[in-house]
This record gives structure tokens, C-alpha cells and sequence, in this order.
């Protein structure tokens, strides 16, 4: 973690991906992130993956380093708690994120009435207030009839769950956005960080909406990367090689490596492209070229291909299973300084990653866990909210908060 929002004060009353990976986020750059949930957990609570003790990883995995209050939220004076943490005073607090539906006791404007300056950062589904996850989001946006092999009309999902990550990433963009905002004029906002809006808005940046709209649906194309050469190749002991060239230096280091250099001059030659200055050329004639790169991956062991395609410069990847990954691969797990091993609530341990973006020249501090359900109950009602011993002890007797 860093301390570079340290002194800041986020409210969370969020399940799911979206709303809780933007106070993660916030969370490992310093920020203090105290989380209300319902008493018992929420509607993420217990979601999977799961450890053996029944414990949610998902859970435990989204909320690292925050704090957290369990509240009574179906009684009236569980909701005025939760209202009152959220607005309570501070220059560097009165930052709500929230997926609450738009209208109820934590509306935008419920929230303003007690906290002028409030900035609420809200992740929905669709932005007319219908429901809505990751997931019907993308099969309505047509990413999913994109997907999967090229014979097949089946819709493919996706199991990344884009536009939840996205959100996050751009509430979190969002809410330090509005805070520069008000510390120069004093004024509070409410931002609507809908996945629908996310969607169209992605698609339209990466000139999906103005390419189907002139030429139609994009057909599926299995592995071949859109637009340019990739595509997966088997080598001769079997492994499977993801091979990309989008520039001329990928594509002619390719080249020299398979020595396909004569074959793909008689192509140019036959067709009248020129492969090396034009990437859509290749994808052009990708039926043409896949045969002549399948013959030379097949000749070829892995072994053999990956220090040489390391000293030609080509951009390749192996196929591996995340256990792979996680057990064997050095770059993105077992030595990436992003991992600390560390004991869980779970009851397991394991590497667990601190913020994916580098201060560079600045050290690390450590990973935090996700708190237990409630840990920091009594804490927050004194600090934040001011309240003596006893007054906690009568909230905690009335099963207010646990």
C-alpha cells in the first residue's frame, strides 16, 4: 500500500465488484475506506470463490485494508447510523460510494441535506435505474455474439467481468476528480457511474459504434486477432503459442525468426500487399498466412521458439493455467514485488497483491487484509460519530450494531 491519499475518508455501502474494487483502490493508495454492511453480511457476503471454511475469497480478496461497521440497515435507526457515518464532518471526508438504488435513505439528496459539500459516487446498472449486472450489460452491448469460434452462432460470456472492473477503476477516477473540484469551490457532486453508460461509452471510444453502423456485426473469428496478425499456433511438443504483430518491427521480427521471409515475399508478390506497412493487410490475407505459420510453429519446439523469439524481438505468450501462473510464473506472481504472503480472515494464506500502479522510487508499504464483519464498529461510532461507552453499549444491546 501508499500513503499518497492518506488523511482521506471514503464511506462504502457497496456489494459486488464494481462499488467495492473503487474503495480497494482508494484503500491501497491511503485512503481510509470504512465499510457498512448489513449485520450478518451482505449480499456478497458469502459469495464465491470460497475457502474450506466457508469463507468468501471474493469478499475477502475486494476489501483489503478497509474498515469495517455491521449495522441493523432494516430499522430506522440503523439507516440514521449509516447516514450519519457517511456525512460525517471533515475537509477530507463527505466521500460516499455507494451502488444503493438512486432513490431512498441514501440518495444523493438525502445525504446533501445533511452534508452540503457531499461527493457521492453511485455504480448502477442500467442508468434509467433498472437492475443490471456485468454480465446482461455485455450480452445486451452484443460483446458476447463477438465471441467464440467462427462456425459456431451460440453467444460465448465472458468470464472477466469487464465493465465491473472498468466501473470501478472509473468511480474511483471520478470521486478524486470531484474532490479537486471541491477543494477549489466548496461544491459537492453526485456522479452516476452506470455499466450501461460504461459500455456504450468503451464501445464508441474503441470505434465499434461507427463500425458496425458501416459495415455491420463484426462475424466471430474464433482466435484471430481483429484487424491485424495474432492468432494462437500448436509448436512441435505440443504447447500452444500466441504469436502478436500489430507493428512492423513485431511483424518482420516474426519473419526472421520462423524464416518465413521468401514465402511471405512470394505472397506480397502474388497479391500486391505489402504485409510489413500494413496491418490490415495481414488480417486481410490471414487465410493465406496462418498455413505458412502453422507449418514453421509445427517444425519447431517451444523450447526452441521462445529464447528465439525473446532475442527477435516478437511479442508471444505462452497458453497456461492460472494455477500455472500462480504456482510457476515469476513475472506476474511468485517474484512480482506487488505480492505479499500473508495470513487471512479466511483462515488461509496465501500472495495477495497491493496496488497494480507503481510510485516509482517510493517503497511499498504492506498488503492489508480484508477486516472481520464488523471489527471496526466501535471504533468508528467513537471517532466519527463522537458517541461515549455507554451509548455504544445501548446501540450494541439493541442489536443495533454488531
Amino acid at each position: 500500500m501508499y500513503d499518497i491519499l492518506k488523511g482521506l475518508r471514503v464511506v462504502e455501502g457497496a456489494a459486488f465488484i464494481a462499488g467495492p474494487s473503487c474503495g480497494l483502490h482508494l484503500a491501497q493508495m491511503g485512503a481510509e475506506v470504512i465499510r457498512f454492511d448489513a449485520i450478518g453480511g451482505g449480499p456478497d457476503y458469502r459469495r464465491w470463490p470460497i475457502a474450506p471454511s466457508g469463507a468468501s475469497l471474493y469478499w475477502e480478496g475486494l476489501n483489503k485494508g478497509k474498515k469495517s461497521i455491521a449495522i441493523d440497515l432494516g430499522r430506522p435507526e440503523g439507516r440514521e447510523l449509516a447516514v450519519a457515518i457517511a456525512t460525517a464532518p471533515g475537509d477530507n471526508a463527505g466521500l460516499f460510494l455507494t451502488n444503493y438504488p438512486v432513490k431512498g435513505f441514501l440518495s444523493h439528496d438525502a445525504l446533501a441535506a445533511r452534508r452540503a459539500d457531499i461527493i457521492s459516487v453511485r455504480v448502477m446498472g442500467w442508468a434509467d435505474g433498472s437492475p443490471a449486472v456485468d454480465y446482461t450489460i455485455n450480452a445486451a452491448a452484443g460483446v458476447p455474439m463477438m465471441t467464440g469460434p467462427a462456425d459456431d452462432d451460440r453467444p460465448v460470456n465472458h468470464v472477466l467481468p469487464a465493465w465491473d472492473l472498468l466501473g470501478g477503476a472509473y468511480a474511483a477516477f471520478a470521486m478524486t476528480s470531484a474532490l479537486l473540484r471541491r477543494r477549489a469551490t466548496g461544491q459537492g457532486a453526485e456522479i452516476r457511474v452506470p455499466l450501461s453508460d460504461l459500455a456504450a461509452s468503451t464501445l464508441s471510444h474503441l470505434g465499434s459504434v461507427a463500425e458496425v453502423l458501416s459495415a455491420g456485426d463484426r462475424p466471430r473469428m474464433g482466435n484471430d486477432l481483429f484487424g491485424a496478425f495474432g492468432r494462437d499456433f500448436l509448436t512441435a511438443d505440443g504447447k500452444r503459442l500466441i504469436v502478436v504483430a500489430i507493428t512492423p518491427r513485431q511483424w518482420t521480427g516474426l519473419l526472421k525468426t520462423l524464416d518465413l521471409g521468401e514465402a511471405i515475399a512470394a505472397l506480397e508478390s502474388e497479391t500486391g500487399a505489402n504485409f510489413a506497412r500494413d496491418e490490415g493487410a495481414r488480417f486481410t490475407h490471414r487465410a493465406r498466412l496462418f498455413p505458412l505459420f502453422e507449418a514453421a510453429f509445427s517444425a519447431r519446439s517451444s523450447d526452441a521458439l521462445k529464447p528465439a523469439f525473446d532475442a527477435g524481438g516478437v511479442t508471444w505468450g505462452e497458453y497456461q493455467s492460472l494455477h500455472q501462473a500462480v504456482t510457476q510464473d515469476e513475472r506476474l506472481f511468485t517474484a512480482n514485488p506487488l505480492f505479499e504472503t500473508i495470513a487471512h480472515p479466511s483462515g488461509l494464506t496465501y500472495p495477495t497483491s497491493g496496488p497494480a500502479g507503481t510510485l516509482a522510487g517510493e517503497a511499498r508499504g504492506g498488503v492489508g487484509t480484508a477486516p472481520r464483519l464488523g471489527e471496526h464498529s466501535d471504533q468508528i461510532l467513537s471517532e466519527l460519530l463522537g458517541l461515549d461507552s455507554g451509548a455504544i453499549g445501548r446501540l450494541h444491546d439493541e442489536g443495533l450494531v454488531a
